[in-house]
This record gives structure tokens, C-alpha cells and sequence, in this order.
């Protein structure tokens, strides 16, 4: 059976424009490859910070958490309170592996919601973000959704590789 091509290439969401679908479509992807690398842990494998490497739990945590806040400051928002205490705890969190991906599952939906809203938004206007309120553009935080999400996508994947490797060693 040959491969599923990449979202990108699926001919999807074309009733978006370009850089919103490419940030949709470089989140699908990263849901599919979470899916199929991390899913299959054991709690013990996603917990595990082989050579001292953030877990896998941890980087799911953070995607979805960072997915929020930076959709939050693309609307044009302040993070709120809880946004805030979450982001101070995801690297405690020791959460189950069914909680932890039915959040990534709710998180990429409401995604998918927030950027449709985003659609016919000018990508020049600008945007801040933190408390020190840092310059950027709207177009500036939804390449970086996509791009940062990737990012803890392949570490991710690759803490998984070595957590398995480790446990059959």
C-alpha cells in the first residue's frame, strides 16, 4: 500500500488562505506524527527523560500549551491568568497519556477554529508578545505556530525512539 501523502500535498482547506492552511496542514501532520511515534508508550516510556532530555509527556504538554498562548497573542490577547499557571507547569505535569493526548486532540481542533477566524485578518498587523510585549505581526505568529510545533514535534519523536531503544536495551 502506497503512503498517505503529507497534508500539505492532500489538496485540503483550500477555502483558507495560503499561510493559514500551511499552519493547519503543518499541525495535521504533527498530530498524525505524534500519533503514530508517540501513542504507542507505555506511561513509564513517556515519562522517561533518557540522558536527561525532556519526556515525551512533557513536549506534548508544550505543544499544545504553546499552540494556545500563541493563538492567544495572534487574537491580539494578554495570556490570562490560568494560561499563565499552566505554562509554569507543564514541566511538572504528570499527566496520563490518554489525558495528555485527548488535550492535543482538543487543542488542534480549537485550532483549526481560531485560525478560521484569523482568515481575513491582514498578516501585516502588528502583535505583541509576553508581559514585555515583544514587536511581531500577526503572519509572524502563525508561521511560528507551525514552525515551533515541529520543532517539539522531533524531539518528541526522537525522546521516543530513544525511551523505546533504552527499554529494550
Amino acid at each position: 500500500m502506497a503512503a498517505r501523502p503529507e497534508p500539505w500535498l492532500r489538496g485540503t482547506l483550500g477555502d483558507l488562505p495560503a499561510v493559514h492552511r500551511a499552519v493547519l496542514h503543518a499541525l495535521e501532520l504533527a498530530r498524525e506524527d505524534l500519533e503514530r511515534w508517540c501513542a504507542p508508550l507505555t506511561e513509564a516510556e513517556l515519562h522517561s527523560r533518557p540522558h536527561g532530555v525532556p519526556s515525551v509527556a512533557f513536549q506534548i504538554a508544550h505543544i499544545a500549551g504553546s499552540i494556545d498562548r500563541l493563538l492567544t497573542y495572534a487574537e491580539g490577547r494578554a495570556l490570562s491568568e490560568s494560561q499563565a499557571a499552566a505554562l509554569r507547569a507543564e514541566e511538572s505535569r504528570e499527566s496520563a497519556a490518554s489525558e495528555l493526548f485527548s488535550e492535543l486532540r482538543s487543542c488542534f481542533e480549537g485550532a483549526e477554529r481560531r485560525l478560521r477566524a484569523l482568515a481575513g485578518c491582514d498578516l501585516e498587523s502588528s502583535r505583541t508578545v509576553g508581559r514585555r510585549g515583544l514587536p511581531t505581526t500577526l503572519g509572524g505568529l502563525l508561521v511560528h505556530v507551525a514552525d515551533h510545533t515541529q520543532r517539539h514535534v522531533g524531539q518528541a519523536i526522537t525522546t521516543a525512539k530513544v525511551a523505546r531503544s533504552s527499554d529494550a536495551a
